[in-house]
C-alpha cells in the first residue's frame, strides 16, 4: 500500500492532555504491569459482553477497578511529572480507587439485603474515597473541567436551599448523596458507565483491531487516491480520512491524534499555512462525532433516549453530516483557489483500484458492522462481529504485515484498554451529574428558565440552548456529552415544540462543536500542537471553517425535514430528503463563498451580503425560500463573474507604470 512515514508513526505520538502530563510511555516491569491490566480489561470486556451473564453492578464495578489502575499509573499528576515511570504516590491513588471498587463488590448485597439499604459508617468512608479517586483520575486523564462540573453538581445538591429563586431546592444530606452515588446503580455505576462497559468499549476495541489490521492506512490511501490530486488535495484527504475514522473513535481529540500526523504535514507541504492545516484537521475530526453510522456510539444512546430504532437515527444523521463535510471541502477548495495552490504530484498518488485490490478486504469488517446494525442486531453483537471480522480479514490481505498475530492482537487489546480510559472516566463522572439532575429536577428547571428568559421566542431559546450545550460539553467524548445535554438542554427544545429527534440532534451537534469552539477547543489545540501553530488562532480558524455547521442545527430545529422527519414525526420520503440536500448544498456553497470572501476574485461588500442571504434562504428547507435563494444566488454570481472579468481586463498600476 501507499507508504508514508507519518502514518507509520501514528502509534508513537505522545499527546499532552489538559489535566496531567500526557499518557506515560513505560518500560520494563512497569510496562508489563500495565500490559497485564490493559489486556485483562479488554478480555474482561469481551467476555462479560459475550459469554458471561453478569449483573450490571458487578460488570461496572470490575471494569471501573481496571480503569482506576490504568488511569493513575498511566497519567502523571502534573505536566512536569515523570512520563516514563509511575511513582508510589500514583500506586497509592490506584490502590485507593481499587479498594473502593472492591469494597462495593463485596458488600453490595449485604447493604441492600442484609442491612435493608441502611449503610454503616464504613460504607460512607469508602464512598468518599472512591469519589475523591474518581475526581483525581478525571483531572489527570481528561482535564480540570470534568471534576469542576462534577463538584459543582455535588455542591448544588448539598446546598440547594441557598441557591436563589427557582434554582433553589430542599437540598440533600451528604449521607443520602453518598448512598445514591456509590451504593446504587443510579450514580457512579449507573447507566452512563453501563454504556461505557458495553458497546462503547467494544467499538473502541473494534477500532483498535481495525487499526492493527492496517485499515487506518487503507483509509488514508483511499483518501489520497480519491482527493490527493485535487486543488488543496491533502486538506480534502484530511476531511475524508477523518470522516472514515472519526465515527468509530467518538472523540475528536483521538481522531486528530490518529489522522493528524499524516494529514497535517501533507497540507503544509503544498503551501497551506500551519494554522489552516490544523484547523482543517480539527474541524474534520470533530465531524466524525456526528458522522453515521456509529457517531462515536452516540447513535445507540440517542435511539434509546428517544425510543426509536437505530435505523431512524442513522437516516436522520445522513443529510446534516454530508452538509457538514461538504462545507469543509468547499471551504478548502475556495481557500486553495485563493492561494493558487495545487494538489499532490501525480507520481505520489496511488490509483483507487490499486489500493482496493491490495487492501480492500479490510473494508469488509466495516460492512459487517454496518450490516449487523441495520439488520436490527444489538451494538454489542455488531462490535463483537467486527472484531472477529478484522482478525479474519487481516489474514486475507496480500500484505503479510497486516496479519493480526498473537502479538498484534495483544497490542490491540492494550490500545483498546488505553483508549477506554478517558471515556469510561467521563461516563462515570457524568453518572454523578445525571444523579443530581434527577434528584433535584434541574433539567426541568433549566427548561423552564430558558423558555421563561426567552419569552417563548424559539430563536432566543435555540441560542440559549446552543450556549448551554457548548459550555456543558467542553472536554467530553461524544457519548458523555450527548447524555449531559440530552438530560439538561434537550427538554427545553421539546417543551418549546421542536421535533424530539431534531431537538436531540441540535443539542448533540453543538456539544460536538465544543471541540473547536474557544476557549476550550481541545481538538483545535491538539491539531495546533501537531502543526506548530498558535492554538487560539487555530481555534478561530476552525470556527470559521465550520460556520455552516453552526447554522445547520438551527435549520434542523425549524424544519425537521433536515433530519428526515415530517411535521407529524414520521420518516420523510427519500425524494424529499434528496431535494432538501441539493438546495442546502447550494446554500452551503454560497455561505462558504461569503465567509471566505472569494470565488473568481475577492468579493465586494454587496456581493458578500448577497451570497450570505442566498445561503440562509437555500439552507432553510422550503420551496419559496429555495426559489428566492436560488434567484438571489444566480444574480450575485452573475454580477461577480462580470466584475471579476472587468478586474482582469483593467491593467494594474504596475502595468501602467511599465507602459509609461
Amino acid at each position: 500500500m501507499f507508504k508514508n512515514n507519518a502514518t507509520d508513526n501514528i502509534q508513537n505520538i505522545d499527546l499532552d492532555n489538559e489535566g496531567g502530563g500526557g499518557i506515560r510511555q513505560l518500560q520494563g516491569n512497569q510496562a508489563i504491569i500495565i500490559a497485564v491490566f490493559a489486556i485483562g480489561l479488554s478480555v474482561f470486556a469481551i467476555y462479560s459482553n459475550s459469554f458471561m451473564n453478569m449483573q450490571e453492578i458487578y460488570r461496572n464495578t470490575i471494569f471501573l477497578g481496571f480503569i482506576f489502575v490504568l488511569g493513575f499509573l498511566l497519567n502523571p499528576a502534573t505536566k512536569t511529572g515523570n512520563k516514563h515511570k509511575f511513582s508510589r504516590f500514583d500506586m497509592v491513588f490506584a490502590f485507593a480507587g481499587l479498594a473502593g471498587v472492591i469494597y462495593i463488590i463485596m458488600n453490595y448485597t449485604a447493604i441492600h439485603n442484609d442491612r435493608m439499604s441502611q449503610p454503616i459508617v464504613m460504607d460512607y468512608v469508602f464512598g468518599v474515597i472512591t469519589i475523591i479517586a474518581l475526581l483525581e483520575v478525571a483531572r489527570r486523564s481528561i482535564g480540570i473541567f470534568i471534576p469542576i462540573l462534577t463538584l459543582g453538581a455535588i455542591v448544588y445538591a448539598l446546598f440547594g436551599p441557598y441557591f436563589p429563586g427557582i434554582l433553589g431546592h430542599a437540598g440533600f444530606s451528604l449521607e443520602r448523596l453518598l448512598f445514591r452515588f456509590y451504593m446504587t446503580t443510579e450514580g457512579l455505576f449507573g447507566m452512563t458507565l453501563s454504556i461505557a462497559t458495553t458497546y462503547i468499549v467494544l467499538f473502541i476495541l473494534f477500532g483498535a483491531f481495525l487499526n492493527a489490521s492496517g485499515a487506518t492506512r487503507l483509509f488514508n490511501d483511499l483518501a489520497v487516491a480519491i482527493a490527493g490530486q485535487r486543488r488543496g488535495g491533502p486538506a480534502q484527504v484530511a476531511v475524508l480520512s477523518s470522516a472514515l475514522t472519526g465515527s468509530l473513535s467518538g472523540s475528536a481529540v483521538a481522531n486528530v491524534a490518529t489522522t493528524g500526523p499524516f494529514t497535517i504535514p501533507l497540507m503544509k507541504n503544498i503551501g497551506l499555512r500551519p494554522r489552516f492545516a490544523a484547523a482543517v484537521e480539527a474541524s474534520a475530526s470533530t465531524g466524525g462525532m456526528i458522522m453515521p453510522p456509529i457517531m462515536g456510539a452516540a447513535a445507540f444512546i440517542m435511539a434509546g433516549f428517544l425510543g426509536v430504532s437505530y435505523n431512524v437515527i442513522i437516516i436522520a444523521a445522513i443529510i446534516p453530516a454530508l452538509l457538514y463535510y461538504a462545507g469543509l471541502i468547499i471551504a478548502i477548495d475556495i481557500e486553495a483557489k485563493k492561494q493558487g495552490l495545487k494538489g499532490m504530484s501525480k507520481d505520489s498518488i496511488p490509483q483507487v483500484w490499486a489500493v482496493l485490490k491490495e487492501g480492500g478486504i479490510l473494508l469488509v469488517p466495516l460492512v459487517i458492522v454496518i450490516g449487523t446494525l441495520l439488520s436490527g442486531r444489538t451494538p454489542i453483537a455488531a462490535g463483537f462481529a467486527g472484531i472477529i471480522a478484522c482478525i479474519i480479514a487481516s489474514w486475507l490481505t496480500k500484505d503479510k504485515g497486516n496479519r493480526i498475530s498473537i502479538k498484534k492482537a495483544a497490542n490491540a487489546l492494550i490500545d483498546g484498554a488505553k483508549g477506554s480510559i478517558q471515556v469510561a472516566i467521563a461516563c462515570t463522572s457524568v453518572g454523578i451529574i445525571i444523579a443530581v439532575v434527577t434528584m433535584t429536577g434541574l433539567g426541568a428547571t433549566l427548561s423552564y428558565n430558558i423558555i421563561d428568559l426567552s419569552g417563548g421566542v424559539l430563536a432566543i431559546i435555540l441560542v440559549l440552548v446552543m450556549i448551554t450545550c457548548i459550555i456543558l460539553s467542553m472536554g467530553l467524548p461524544s457519548t458523555a456529552l450527548y447524555i449531559v445535554v440530552a438530560v439538561t438542554a434537550a427538554p427545553a427544545l421539546v417543551d418549546a415544540g421542536v421535533n424530539p429527534i431534531a431537538a436531540h440532534f441540535f443539542v448533540f451537534w453543538f456539544g460536538a462543536l465544543s471541540n473547536i469552539t474557544p476557549p476550550v477547543a481541545l481538538a483545535s489545540y491538539t491539531a495546533a500542537g501537531l502543526s506548530g501553530a498558535d492554538p487560539m488562532k487555530t481555534s478561530w480558524t476552525a470556527l470559521k471553517l465550520c460556520l455552516p455547521g453552526f447554522i445547520i442545527p438551527f435549520m434542523i430545529a425549524y424544519n425537521p425535514i433536515m433530519v428526515m422527519q415530517t411535521e407529524t414525526g414520521e420518516v420523510a420520503s427519500a425524494l424529499s430528503g434528496i431535494m432538501v440536500f441539493i438546495t442546502a448544498l447550494l446554500g452551503v456553497y454560497a455561505l462558504s463563498i461569503a465567509v471566505f470572501n472569494f470565488f473568481h476574485s475577492k468579493l465586494n461588500i454587496i456581493e458578500r451580503i448577497g451570497f450570505f442571504a442566498a445561503a440562509l434562504l437555500l439552507i432553510n428547507p422550503g420551496l419559496l425560500t429555495d426559489l428566492i435563494g436560488l434567484a438571489i444566488g444566480i444574480v450575485f454570481l452573475t454580477l461577480h463573474i462580470i466584475h471579476s472579468k472587468r478586474l482582469k481586463t483593467v491593467p494594474s498600476h504596475e502595468d501602467k507604470a511599465v507602459k509609461v
